[in-house]
């Protein structure tokens, strides 16, 4: 009898206290204040303190439902790179969101997303938006994430150039 190998360890269970490095490298995020709260194997905790500049309906104070998306988006991005062993460019291919009802205007919002499944090159994502009540949810998603997404040298984005050759 031969003894089961070991899973190797994946990203969320190797990360720590660098969890913060999920998004710093997004500029949109960064410049929208997304905070990683937590991570995990294949999970992650994502947050957006509620601002002015991010409202959709001035006379309500509700946050446009675009920056809702962005957040999910950006947690489902994390909780993939959360299971994969490896870091890996990814793409998001589809993203469908139910809103459930309108975020309370002045309220931070966190969105939990779990990678329910990997393929070889398709992760599988859901994730569910709210103020702290999980039972009382803002939106609901599903999204899947191509793996491998970006086989392209990067750009240098510091050539006076800017990239579009000499």
């Amino acid at each position: 009898m031969t003894a089961p190998e070991a899973r190797p360890k994946v990203i969320g269970e190797m990360i720590g206290d660098n969890k913060d490095m999920l998004l710093s490298t997004i500029p949109f995020s960064v410049a929208t204040g997304m905070e990683v709260v937590e991570v995990g194997p294949a999970r992650a905790r994502i947050r957006l303190p509620w601002r002015a500049d991010l409202v959709g309906n001035p006379n309500t104070g509700v946050l446009h439902g675009g920056i809702i998306t962005a957040l999910i988006d950006n947690a489902c991005g994390c909780a993939v790179i959360c299971a994969l062993p490896a870091m890996t460019s990814i793409a998001t291919l589809d993203l469908r969101i139910d809103y459930l009802r309108p975020a309370t205007p002045g309220e931070a919002v966190i969105v939990d997303a779990e990678c329910y499944r990997l393929t070889r090159n398709i992760a599988f994502i859901r994730a569910l938006a709210h103020h702290g009540d999980r039972d009382d949810a803002i939106a609901h998603s599903v999204s899947t994430f191509m793996l491998g997404a970006n086989r392209a040298p990067a750009k240098d984005l510091d050539r006076k150039d800017h990239g579009h050759g000499a």
